[in-house]
């Protein structure tokens, strides 16, 4: 869990401001016995605790203006999100461009959004209900809640790279890049070579990585033409490179179904023929 606040991904009204935080999925993902599976208990054992601690945050942060601080006390939102999303079918040996995948991805979100909801009435149940609960739609319901809003889905750029796992829901861009990360005293940058751990552990496995390899997915961003890799590992390690638009949108509407403000995700457009792909999956 990281805190963000305020975050990008949470639309909201003037001075407003949300406190983000997101939990690894990639975490959650166990081996029991020649299988691997998603923790789905375990995940949601721990929901609760980030739920209880994000709402904490909104007392102790300080904010710039006073409007702010006021909006964010009279609102008390809050965006429960996920990072290491990729990681996770990764490990299950699930291509994030399938009906799996994406099937994956909604149940996810279900859980995360359902849990920190049943999190907030708790917390409203000790704590009170957000002062603008009075004539929102949480009133309407019957429903008494701490937060009136629960769940969001951020990029999660830094805190990923801090967690070593992939960001928000998106897929990786590549299985191995370097990283310039700063300029030494005679202004040369200070490059770092980085490998997707699930990669590098399951490409030994199967007995075809190198060095070369890698060298090869720098310069391409992708494994799909490189003849040494098993087709079954193609269809689980795909790229950003490698999923057309009509997956991106399946992806990014199987976890809005569930989300009570927005989600961060990209789409990449290269070419015209991929920009009516995406014209088509909207329509």
């Amino acid at each position: 869990l990281a805190p963000r606040h305020p975050a990008v991904a949470q639309p909201s009204r003037a001075w407003d401001a949300c406190v983000c935080g997101s939990v690894n999925l990639g975490r959650h993902v166990s081996r029991e016995g020649a299988g691997v599976t998603f923790d789905w208990a375990g995940c949601k054992s721990v929901l609760h605790s980030p739920a209880r601690f994000l709402d904490n945050m909104i007392e102790v942060s300080r904010d710039p203006l006073p409007e702010i601080e006021d909006m964010s006390r009279t609102t008390r939102r809050v965006g429960l999100g996920v990072m290491g999303f990729a990681d996770a079918p990764y490990k299950m040996g699930i291509g994030y461009n399938t009906p799996e995948g994406t099937a994956y991805g909604e149940e996810v979100m279900k859980v995360l959004d359902e849990e920190s909801h049943l999190a907030s009435e708790m917390l409203a149940g000790e704590r009170g209900c957000f002062p603008a609960w009075e004539g929102s739609d949480w009133e309407t319901k019957g429903r008494k809640m701490r937060n009136s809003y629960t769940t969001t889905v951020a990029p999660t750029g830094t805190i990923s790279i801090i967690a070593n796992c992939s960001g928000g829901i998106e897929p990786m861009f590549s299985l191995a890049f370097n990283r310039q990360v700063m300029k030494d005293t005679e202004g040369k940058p200070t490059v770092m070579r980085e490998v997707n751990y699930v990669f590098e552990e399951m490409a030994k496995e199967a007995g075809c990585y190198s060095e070369e390899m890698i060298d090869g997915i720098i310069e391409q961003g992708s494994i799909q033409h490189m003849d040494n890799v098993p087709e079954e590992m193609k269809g689980v390690f795909v790229t950003a490179h490698d999923i057309t638009p009509y997956w991106h949108m399946k992806m990014q509407a199987a976890f809005q179904r569930h989300c009570d403000a927005s989600i961060s995700k990209t789409c990449l457009l290269y070419t015209p023929d991929a920009v009516e792909d995406y014209r088509g999956a909207v329509l």
